[in-house]
């Protein structure tokens, strides 16, 4: 498969500039990363992906780390590289520390063994575990 166009700042409608701005400034950076320049080929959907990270990434209930921790787990499952290399940057810049990150990993992997076996055995919830 083909890899995606990428739009930079120079090529970039005011539109496109104004999230790339707002990234940069947002994330104290100089560039924009791959991923918001690859799908910056539809305005639309990268104002509403970069408002839905702005929104969910904000700490709230769970700080900032758990979050990059959910996400490196979710991206490991789904073999997004790119998604695993971006949140691992992230966690180690929340304060991950290596130990942390070799625990999530064993947590991900627990997970995915054990869901595949109640998914192929077909196994019954538990009353006490229905909400």
């Amino acid at each position: 498969m083909s890899q995606s166009r990428a739009i930079d700042y120079e090529n970039a409608s005011d539109a496109v500039r104004a999230v790339y701005d707002e990234i940069k400034t947002l994330r104290k950076v100089d560039r924009v990363n791959n991923f918001w320049t690859h799908i910056a080929v539809d305005e639309k959907m990268l104002r509403r992906i970069w408002n839905n990270v702005k929104e969910v990434m904000a700490p709230g209930a769970l700080d900032p780390l758990v979050k990059e921790l959910i996400y490196i787990a979710v991206s490991v499952t789904n073999n997004c590289r790119y998604c695993i290399a971006s949140h691992r940057a992230g966690a180690i810049r929340a304060g991950m520390t290596e130990e942390q990150f070799n625990e999530l990993m064993a947590v991900v992997a627990l997970a995915n063994e054990t869901n595949r076996l109640a998914i192929g055995y077909n196994i019954p919830i538990d009353p006490q575990f229905e909400q």
